[in-house]
């Protein structure tokens, strides 16, 4: 248990102590190699890659080193990660065999190792994280701590103003004045809908119950989506601290965090930040002296897509049947075992305690008119920055696509980008300089969503994307209503007829109807947002419905049914390279002689198509 005072000279000791996490012009004895142990690198080996560093230091007895867990740096595509503090080197795609060169060359003898300095996107070497074009455009408020502070350390937390924002509210503010600083703030939801986050707060507040409850909803179901998870992951303390500020302003002493068992890395760094805050009594009864009391449980979910609707979520942590219920009631009124319940994401959670500290005005300053702050994606697909961004809201989608992302692989062109997973919608070239705020995506046919953005090239069938969308949702559908429940498998297959050669051009007719008919008609947000990849792939791209379901052509060859290559003679210079990559010898000829490809042995993989320099292959 420490006192108040106890943790004010924590925060002002040890920040002292870690200075050289962020000041990179420190003159410091000591070194820290940061290592990413965030899922993605942590599927790499980066765990052995932590050990082995620490086993070399001792065996060599070297002193003023440390070796730190961090949480996700967000550049994906170039993990394990290394860094080394205060010089701010960037080691990348780091194996376990590779410790013993960086404690050697780096650690003893001063001198980078040349060979693992991370490459920017134009090949150029970067001595530092800030010298990548990656972190350029971003500005880190959610990330804030991810890659800086060991997310199993509360100290470290403390360290960085953790809990500063909880001592500010139970001592300086009323729960009134913290939901007028959050109402002002113009914070919106972060988990789809984009409610206003201070409105929501304050209506909790104002229903008067005996008990109350704070959700978190960590169920990220997306597919591609990994933003809460690496929040979670990276920085635990700052989602339990805004809870506990959450509880305090709605007038509740009880919350549950609702995370997927997927995410076990999560969980655990969760519940570590649980005992720890509450070995401190910063978590638990009589906070900071104050007679605030709050405590927090965990809840796992069993992956249920469906379960990241609000109410579903909530009729789960009760033990029931993930299925929503008919709004209204909304939680605010009746949520949680029928009393009034603030639900809020992990990323809408991890901006409370810095718009606490940092004011109002400073959080409206960022962003756009009417979406405010910054906004985390988990950016994948054909781009080759791969990673986790944070970006302030009105960021174009070029910007994010060629400036943060690095443009396309191979030099491909830019097809469309998938917002909002499941749920939103393709956005195509045209639309690339549209800024990325909720009004702005809402107008061209897509959604913010959580966070998940998919980056497809020229290669991507459009109507097989459509499928892949339909498909999960199908899946993942509770099946309480009927437009969901059957409407979407319907329009499923309607896509599966188009993608096999055997759909009609009236069958694109049927597909709007349905759609409309679905959001109309369904239940919750799973079914009203359905149909919405469908209705954004046929608004852009019509002409690739059309060409499936009366050319029985696909463009791209992702429809293997429909899809015919060949090699045109006159082009053909008798290379044979196309010979040597095609996986299943269904190119035929010899020595310099124009090929010819066997139709009954060919699986329209295309990869003859990528092989050829000539373009003789279509």
């Amino acid at each position: 248990m420490k006192t108040l005072e106890e943790i004010q000279n924590i925060r002002i000791e040890k920040r002292k102590e870690l200075d050289l996490r962020v000041n990179t012009k420190l003159d410091a004895r000591e070194k820290h190699i940061l290592v990413c142990q965030g899922t993605g690198c942590t599927s790499s080996n980066s765990p052995e890659i932590l050990e082995n560093f620490k086993k070399i230091i001792k065996e060599k007895n070297i002193e003023n080193v440390r070796v730190i867990k961090t949480g996700c740096f967000g550049l994906c595509a170039k993990g394990p990660i290394v860094i080394i503090r205060p010089e701010d080197t960037f080691y990348a795609q780091v194996k376990p065999e590779d410790c013993e060169e960086i404690i050697n060359t780096h650690i003893i003898a001063g001198n980078r190792v040349e060979r693992l300095l991370c490459k920017d996107i134009d090949g150029t070497v970067v001595q530092s994280l800030d010298e990548l074009t990656f972190y350029k455009k971003q500005k880190r408020i959610a990330l804030k701590n991810c890659g800086v502070i060991d997310p199993e350390n509360i100290d470290e937390y403390i360290a960085f103003d953790g809990y500063k924002a909880l001592e500010k509210v139970l001592k300086e503010m009323t729960p009134d004045d913290v939901i007028n600083v959050i109402k002002k703030s113009g914070l919106r939801g972060r988990g789809g809908a984009g409610f206003p986050t201070g409105k929501k707060w304050e209506l909790t507040k104002i229903n008067e119950a005996d008990q109350k409850y704070v959700v978190c909803n960590a169920d990220e179901g997306d597919p591609g989506a990994f933003m809460d998870r690496s929040i979670l992951e990276g920085d635990p303390h700052s989602v339990l601290e805004s809870m506990m500020i959450a509880g305090f302003a709605i007038g509740a002493n009880k919350g549950y965090i609702y995370v997927r068992a997927e995410y076990p890395i999560a969980v655990k760094r969760f519940q570590i930040a649980i005992n720890q805050a509450k070995n401190y009594g910063i978590l638990g009864n009589n906070i900071f002296g104050t007679g605030f009391d709050f405590d927090v449980e965990i809840r796992l979910g069993a992956g249920a897509f469906v379960c990241g609707e609000e109410t579903a979520l909530l009729e789960s942590i009760e033990g029931k049947r993930g299925q929503p219920r008919i709004k209204p009631p909304y939680p605010a009124v009746q949520g949680l075992w029928g009393k009034p319940t603030l639900i809020n994401n992990v990323e809408t959670y991890a901006n409370i305690t810095r718009i606490i500290l940092n004011g109002a005005d400073w959080y409206s300053a960022i962003g756009t008119e009417k979406s405010k702050g910054t906004k985390v994606f988990a950016l994948g697909g054909n781009v080759n920055n791969i990673g986790l961004v944070e970006v302030p809201m009105g960021t174009t989608l070029r910007e994010i696509v060629y400036d943060i992302g690095g443009g396309i692989p191979n030099n491909r062109e830019f097809k469309a980008a998938q917002t909002g997973g499941p749920s939103g919608g393709c956005i195509p070239k045209e639309h690339l300089d549209t800024p990325i705020d909720y009004e702005s995506l809402k107008e061209i046919g897509s959604m913010m969503g959580s966070g998940g953005m998919i980056i497809m090239d020229d290669t991507k069938c459009m109507v097989n994307l459509a499928k892949f969308y339909l498909e999960f949702t199908v899946s993942e559908s509770c099946g309480k209503c009927t437009p969901c429940r059957v409407g979407t498998k319907r329009m499923l297959e309607i896509l599966e007829k188009l993608c096999n050669g055997k759909g009609e051009e009236e069958d694109i007719a049927k597909l709007e109807m349905l759609a409309q008919n679905i959001i109309k008609s369904s239940v919750c947000g799973l079914g009203q947002s359905a149909p919405n990849p469908v209705l954004s792939s046929l608004k852009y791209f019509k002409d690739e419905f059309i060409e499936h379901a009366v050319d029985k052509n696909c463009r791209t060859h992702e429809c293997k049914a429909i899809s015919k290559i060949t090699i045109e003679a006159e082009k053909c210079k008798g290379c044979g390279l196309c010979q040597k990559f095609c996986p299943v010898n269904a190119i035929e000829g010899k020595d310099r002689e124009k090929r010819v490809i066997n139709q009954e042995k060919c699986i329209r993989c295309g990869t003859c198509i990528v092989k050829c320099p000539f373009k003789a292959i279509s």
